[in-house]
């Protein structure tokens, strides 16, 4: 289960002992915030068994007005103080991940623009966050509304989103495989290179970021390379469908579930920033091509993800009325709300009218 010699500092022991005595009954070792291993006193020695962190699932509903930063807005929403500082960022990622393709919200976001939306947890029992999954959402950027709405039609964990319409939220890739601080490098036929000094082509972006940041897979496909690669470092390849790969350089270390041959999907994490092969700081050098030949990843014009299948509308549209009355059910005022009363109005007002015709 785990190798004491790796433990950390500060990894949390609990010793028990037989009532009245000292005889040790039982040693918990917290390998992780999921997961700890038992050892008991058994007739022969010892046995063990790994025991499982208890979660429950619940969903908490949000609705806000910006007035300077949307990241300012959600860490101090109200509607959100049970959870930790911690899961508000995380929050704010998950946001920012569905909603890229149609805003850049450190840019884009107006004071005034509003947002809403329904977010379910996995919460341990110290009340942190396992693991959450945004269920709808609504987001109003200089009045025109975007939704996305959360569909599973496998039943497998892998759902997507959607607008009202039933079309993909998403793009067939992300529009960055991490969050970064800045872009370091941009792609270019001839450039300096700053170790070797001399001119070369840059075929890729770099993202300048902390060392262990988390890098995700930007679409669905299959691991074709991971481990070191010359001047790139530890890298990892996958394959894309339609002629696609990407590739991912530098890392500092991969995802211990990830292999040559895995299937990961988008947003996967496959590795962590670092600063391996040739590189004067830590980032992530990213690339991508179609059939073989380097494309600009921030000029690319992305293929769109696929809309709800036909054989899967009639569930779609359920799913999507129940996950959009979750929305209706947020208190305060947006345009969700408002085109309902504008269609009541109109509705009362045609009847006055008709009461006075006739």
């Amino acid at each position: 289960y785990a190798d004491p010699r790796r433990l950390r500092e500060r990894t949390n022991v609990v010793l028990r002992y037989r009532a009245g005595t000292n005889k040790l009954r039982s040693v918990d070792v917290a390998v992780s915030k999921d997961r700890t291993v038992r050892l008991t006193r058994v007739d022969d020695g010892w046995g063990s068994r790994l025991v499982e962190t208890p979660i429950f699932v619940d969903t908490v509903y949000a609705t806000g007005e910006i007035s300077e930063t949307f990241w300012g807005s959600v860490v101090n929403n109200v509607d959100l103080v049970e959870m930790t500082f911690e899961d508000r960022n995380l929050l704010i990622d998950r946001l920012d991940n569905v909603f890229q393709w149609q805003m850049d919200f450190s840019r884009q976001i107006r004071e005034g623009d509003s947002y809403r939306f329904a977010f379910e947890r996995e919460v341990r029992p110290d009340g942190s966050m396992r693991d959450g999954k945004l269920l709808a959402a609504e987001f109003v950027n200089l009045g025109v509304p975007y939704h996305a709405i959360y569909f599973d039609p496998n039943g497998d964990g892998y759902g997507s989103y959607f607008d009202l319409d039933g079309e993909s939220v998403r793009r067939a890739f992300l529009l960055k495989p991490l969050s970064y601080r800045r872009i370091s490098g941009r792609f270019s036929s001839g450039r300096r290179h700053p170790i070797l000094n001399t001119i070369r082509a840059h075929r890729g972006i770099d993202y300048a970021a902390s060392i262990g940041t988390p890098v995700m897979a930007t679409s669905d496909g299959v691991i074709i390379h991971r481990g070191p690669k010359g001047s790139f470092g530890n890298t990892v390849e996958i394959r894309h469908s339609n002629g696609w790969v990407t590739r991912y350089a530098h890392l500092n270390g991969f995802n211990g579930d990830v292999h040559l041959g895995t299937r990961v999907r988008q947003s996967d994490v496959i590795g962590y920033v670092g600063m391996t092969g040739l590189a004067t700081g830590p980032h992530l050098h990213y690339e991508m091509l179609q059939n073989g030949r380097h494309q600009d990843p921030l000029a690319v014009d992305l293929p769109s993800g696929d809309p709800v299948p036909a054989d899967d509308m009639a569930r779609w549209r359920a799913e999507m009325s129940g996950r959009y009355e979750l929305l209706k059910t947020i208190p305060g005022q947006s345009p969700l709300h408002m085109f309902e009363a504008e269609a009541e109005d109109g509705r009362a007002s045609g009847g006055a009218q008709q009461g006075e015709g006739a």
